[in-house]
């Protein structure tokens, strides 16, 4: 039995390496079109930033090291053209040499991965795209010498890891994002922090921008602004590589990548699909997506292989868990945000809140921006986001595992996690997520988000700020009311028994003052992540809204 594999790094070799532990009699031909068959593609950029010394590190495994380890006959620089269905064959091309030649397999695992996003634009050919190490080796090229004007199309994980990295080597960075925000898949709220860090950092950020025009020096703006450019980078999105697929006549899925079943079979039975060019199915929508991750790639690539052993496996929906950080800044991600939530029309609810990343009386605690997206009435976990400079990646991670289980918002109070004060909280940020969705979740504590309060307050709320006075005169909301928690219960004559809305630096207070004036009959809510949450909104609103001052560089 011979299986031939389209395409080699995560995907690809995943199945190649584990299709070989499972069958020593197996014969295994790979296909790569590029020179290398299994590098880091996720420390490219960082290679590019000289964070990776040696291009050799990102080289994981090489033709004749995988013969001699796994018994597997890989081809580099050898291009799949062509799909005989009928046959059971495929039409492969030396890229070198331009000789074509044919090969007969019984099971077609297609891992072709993705291209980048090109854009009808004048000029596109210009830029350069981040999708190897022979892009890599071009875009560190380009970039040597004396500082450069440098501009990058596209604010998604890999442009701000590109930035990072040609800012470090002391280029001049400009970021030009279509949308209201970097890193689309956060809420505006909960970036607010990294963006401000690169700019600290001296990258631009430009928003609500597109390239119109890129000329051999310049990059040319939809907004009028004209960007100096000795190099453009773009990093507008991916597109699954599926032309193989569709000249083969294999059925493409609704999200626009190779349909497969739970199993990574396409609609032929004999042909499988994994990586970026194939769709997965969302664990929480049901519908089907696409993916950009290499630890699903590599996932699925190990399924299939079993699957093609003769295993009875399938494939589990994907939550889709990721994360991005520059500067010391982490953002991380799993499930549905609250704008993807909303756009999907599903029913939800959130929290925000603002713990320490570990024991605050031992030195260097951070604060932490959570974020837990839930359903309203089963409390079902749909998402979270977490930004900070510490801890960041280990309570998304808690909370992947959570939504991965089918926990509530509410477990997570119960949840024991590993403590001491170097490390986490006795109330571990986890934990406290739990306690704060549990009082929302139950109606003890109806909550305000930071851009429903305008509304609520034309409307005749009055908004309550019970921090300390030293507090609110470092920063208030326009017409909050001063009155300090400790004061509340002695000063409930001064506030009127309708709509009440109190708020505090992060929501914690708020809770307590909340509770404090519920019990005397006062209607009241709280803002929920309080100040600082509503300022990072705001700020999010403003950047979005501002227009660019400088119209050349």
């Amino acid at each position: 039995m011979k299986t031939i594999i389209v395409g080699g790094v995560a995907g690809g070799m995943s199945a190649a390496t584990r299709l070989r532990r499972l069958n020593e009699a197996a014969e295994i031909t790979v296909y790569e079109a590029g020179p290398d068959v299994s590098f880091a593609n996720c420390g490219l950029p960082y290679f590019i930033g000289g964070v990776i010394g040696k291009r050799s590190s990102l080289l994981l495994q090489t033709p004749e090291s995988l013969a001699a380890r796994f018994n597997l006959d890989v081809r580099v620089n050898t291009r799949v053209t062509a799909i005989d269905r009928t046959a059971k064959t495929v039409t492969v091309r030396d890229e070198l040499t331009g000789i074509d030649s044919t090969d007969r397999y019984d099971s077609l695992i297609l891992s072709p991965g993705a291209s980048p996003r090109r854009l009808d634009v004048p000029g596109w050919d210009r830029t350069l795209t981040l999708r190897n190490v022979p892009d890599a080796d071009r875009i560190i090229a380009a970039a040597s010498g004396a500082p450069k004007h440098i501009v990058i199309l596209g604010a998604g994980f890999i442009g701000v890891e590109v930035a990072e990295n040609l800012r470090h080597r002391g280029h001049k960075v400009t970021i030009v994002q279509s949308g209201p925000s970097i890193l689309s898949p956060f809420d505006p709220e909960m970036i607010e922090q990294f963006h401000a860090s690169l700019e600290q950092n001296g990258i631009r950020i430009l928003v609500n921008v597109t390239a119109t025009e890129i000329t051999e020096y310049a990059v040319q703006l939809s907004d009028g602004t004209r960007l100096t450019a000795d190099v453009v980078v773009s990093s507008v999105g991916v597109v699954p590589d599926h032309s193989l697929a569709v000249d083969a006549g294999l059925r493409i899925g609704s999200a626009g990548g190779i349909w497969v079943d739970s199993q990574q079979r396409t609609s032929d039975p004999n042909i499988y699909a994994v990586g970026d060019a194939a769709e997965k199915e969302s664990a929480l929508t049901s519908d089907d997506t696409m993916v950009w991750l290499a630890n699903l790639a590599n996932r699925h690539g190990r399924l299939v292989a079993d699957v093609v052993a003769g295993l009875d496996v399938a494939a589990r929906p994907s939550i889709t868990t990721g994360i991005v950080g520059a500067y010391g800044v982490a953002a991380a991600i799993t499930g549905h945000s609250e704008k993807a939530a909303r756009r999907a029309g599903i029913d939800h609810r959130v929290i925000h809140l603002h713990p320490g990343s570990h024991a605050g009386y031992y030195p260097g605690a951070e604060t932490l921006t959570l974020k837990v997206v839930f359903a309203p009435d089963t409390g079902r976990i749909l998402g979270a986001q977490a930004v900070g400079r510490d801890g960041a990646d280990k309570r998304i991670d808690v909370i992947a595992t959570a939504i991965y289980g089918g926990l509530t918002v509410s477990d997570l109070m119960n949840l024991e996690l590993a403590y001491a004060p170097q490390f986490g909280s006795a109330k571990d940020a986890v934990n406290q997520a739990g306690y704060v969705g549990d009082n929302v979740l139950a109606g003890r504590t109806p909550t305000v988000q930071w851009h429903e309060l305008d509304e609520r307050q034309a409307g005749g709320a009055v908004l309550v700020d019970v921090r300390t006075a030293d507090e609110h005169s470092a920063g208030a909301i326009p017409g909050a009311v001063l009155i300090p928690v400790d004061e509340l219960r002695d000063r409930l004559d001064e506030i009127a028994v309708t709509d009440v809305i109190v708020h505090c630096k992060v929501g914690q207070r708020g809770h307590t003052a909340t509770q404090i004036l519920r019990s005397h009959g006062i209607a009241a809510s709280n803002l929920d992540g309080g100040y600082l949450t509503w300022r990072a909104g705001m700020d999010s609103i403003e950047r979005a809204n501002s227009t660019t001052l400088i119209r050349n560089n």
